[in-house]
């Protein structure tokens, strides 16, 4: 795992949080929880794929 994928994460994570707290603050409260399910989902897929490039590399060593 690259320290770069934290650093994304972290980055993507305050982003997401100040552009929530903008949002509440100027009284829209839906577009808040659409950026951070936006931000969750763009983790996640980071999250994803590395995830598969881990078994793929599973597979290649036990020979499956």
């Amino acid at each position: 795992m690259d320290v770069e994928l934290i650093f994304k994460i972290a980055a993507i994570g305050i982003i997401v949080a100040v552009l929530c707290q903008l949002l509440i603050r100027s009284g829209r409260e839906e577009q808040a929880m659409l950026t951070s399910l936006a931000g969750l989902i763009v983790v996640l897929t980071l999250i994803i794929t590395q995830i598969s490039t881990l078994f793929t590399t599973i597979k290649r060593l036990f020979g499956f």
